[in-house]
């Protein structure tokens, strides 16, 4: 799902960037206030966790890739908005370091998987989940439906960027400017790969992945309370 550079045109990186400007103060602000010091470490962790997940990525036809994230998975665990702060931090260092996704599409690339994907997900299992016992097959379902929701919204908004540059940029001849292909092409380019292979494997992931941290140390998992407590501040 990473943009690479070159296919959104530079005012709409500069629009989703300046969307993310406020989102990542929000987040900031909120774990400054809420968040506990000796769960720092859990979201550094859940940074490289995300990073390394995303690095196991195929390529699909419009330009982008298409892979799980843990996003979903790090907002069940830490909260949506240290969440936001993991996601970027990893997408941040793939663009300048390893060159995976656009230094220029830094803003489209963490709105869509650093926001929309977390956010998505965590709503769907909060919906899901609501006074499911810990450790309960309702929980893991929840998470599972959850961590395929959110990376598809999240890939679907990434086809709805691609599919709007044919018909918003275009040269005196109608060429298109950047990328080429409008939605009858990067929605199914980005949808069929997501909701057939990538979306099952983040709900899998999600789903195994807080398993095992129920089964190891079930504190770790913000509870409803918390995060309750943690909207009214």
């Amino acid at each position: 799902m990473h943009i690479p550079d070159g296919y959104l045109s530079p005012s709409t990186c500069l629009t989703l960037g300046a969307v993310m400007l406020p989102i990542w103060y929000r987040a900031s602000a909120k774990l400054k206030r809420t968040l506990d010091v000796t769960r720092i470490p859990l979201i550094s962790m859940g940074a490289v966790f995300a990073f390394l997940i995303m690095m196991f990525n195929v390529p699909i036809p419009d330009g982008t890739t298409a892979h799980a994230t843990g996003a979903i998975l790090l907002a069940i665990v830490l909260g949506p908005w240290a969440a936001v702060i993991a996601m970027s931090v990893a997408l941040v260092i793939q663009a300048l370091v390893f060159g995976d996704g656009g230094i220029l599409a830094i803003g489209a690339n963490t709105f869509n998987m650093a926001f929309i994907a977390p956010f998505i997900g965590y709503a769907v299992y909060r919906l899901l989940s609501t006074q499911a016992v810990n450790g309960s097959r309702r929980q893991f379902f929840a998470s599972a439906i959850a961590g395929y929701c959110g990376l598809n919204v999240a890939a679907m908004a990434a086809a709805i960027e691609f599919g709007l540059q044919p018909l918003l940029f275009k040269a005196a001849d109608g060429t298109p400017l950047y990328c080429p292909y409008g939605f009858d092409v990067t929605i199914p380019a980005m949808m069929i790969a997501h909701l057939t292979v990538a979306g099952v494997v983040e709900g899998l992931v999600t789903a195994v992945a807080l398993k095992f941290i129920i089964s190891q140390s079930a504190d770790l998992i913000m509870t409803s309370t918390e995060t309750a407590k943690e909207g009214e501040r």
